[in-house]
């Protein structure tokens, strides 16, 4: 289950953004996920637990996103959101196109909670 070790990697950087807020916890976690990540969402949301133990995101909410699976056309030059087992131009129905989104795992935002000092 390799979403484990996604998910250390995540926690990795969720800590460094509250250590570089100084922030006391994180709250919520939003995280987007395409469909040719090779990232299951479920096994995903599985792991965080076990990621987050004892972390400062362990009771944090793990949000995940799913995004779509859109392509550049490298014959007609258009853009669409095609299925995610058929990566061919819905505009001319060329085979030959690029990726531009659905493969990426990518972390979106990450709530804090910051203690405010009071001034005596």
């Amino acid at each position: 289950m390799h979403e484990f070790a996604i998910c250390q990697a995540l926690i990795d950087q969720v800590e460094t953004v509250v250590r570089d807020r100084h922030a006391q916890r994180v709250l919520s976690i939003v995280v987007r996920i395409g469909p040719l990540s090779g990232v299951e969402p479920g096994l995903l949301r599985s792991a965080y637990p076990f990621a987050s133990a004892g972390t400062l995101a362990e009771n944090a909410t793990l949000v995940l996103e799913q995004s779509s699976v859109r392509v550049r056309c490298l014959e007609c030059g258009g853009e669409s959101e095609v299925e995610s087992n058929r990566l061919v131009c819905s505009l001319c129905g060329q085979w030959r196109t690029q990726v531009l989104t659905g493969d990426e795992l990518m972390l979106m935002s990450v709530e804090l909670e910051k203690e405010i000092a009071e001034h005596v």
